[in-house]
């Protein structure tokens, strides 16, 4: 009987959250809305070039939305991206462009990663996203650039490394950060976050 061949090595992932848009800077919900970078956001996006320059990315995505496509133009400098519609932004329905505290004048309980929202997405379908990025991703070589968003991003985090998608409420991404999905170090095959929304230093000291 011939043995089976081993699994491929997990690929190193370079999750990217888009720059600043003036949703983010006042903590608006924004999910489907398509609105762009402010001036600032742009800046922040330059300035990841440097981070991302010790990759070769095998290849690069970005959610259709112009603040991640934008984001991607500027940090990734030309390097061919494809649109993929499963890293869009958690669909926010009713509560699209407000504030997590007029929603929770609404509902006073609630919690997105629990309860998804009305008129929008369920957790399932997140994850139902998510799950279906890894499963693209783990049949390919790396490293790999997604240009995504903070919740959708978390969500797919917390699912890389086997946990429930509302594990995500645990986890942040900042605007225009940077984190790694891969392996244990000697275990190629034990998915692990290597890095997490690390930002550049200047924004560090700045406490942004």
């Amino acid at each position: 009987m011939m043995a089976t061949p081993p699994a491929p090595a997990l690929p190193t992932v370079v999750l990217i959250r888009h720059g600043e848009t003036a949703w983010s800077l006042s903590g608006q919900h924004t999910g489907r809305s398509d609105i762009p970078l402010t001036p600032h956001g742009e800046d922040m996006a330059r300035k990841m070039a440097a981070l991302l320059l010790p990759f070769r990315f095998s290849h690069v995505f970005t959610s259709p939305l112009q603040r991640a496509r934008r984001t991607c133009v500027l940090a990734a400098e030309g390097r061919l991206a494809v649109t993929d519609p499963d890293l869009c932004e958690w669909d926010y329905g009713q509560y699209e462009s407000l504030n997590t505290a007029q929603v929770r004048a609404l509902d006073p309980q609630w919690n997105v990663f629990r309860d998804g929202s009305p008129g929008g997405e369920s957790v399932a379908q997140v994850v139902a996203r998510a799950d279906h990025v890894i499963m693209q991703l783990r049949g390919m070589a790396g490293p790999i650039a997604l240009f995504s968003h903070a919740q959708f991003g978390c969500v797919l985090a917390a699912r890389w490394i086997g946990l429930a998608g509302s594990q995500g409420e645990h986890l942040s991404l900042d605007p225009a950060s940077l984190s790694v999905l891969g392996a244990r170090p000697g275990h190629p095959h034990i998915p692990a976050i290597a890095r997490w929304n690390v930002v550049n230093a200047e924004r560090l000291t700045q406490g942004q």
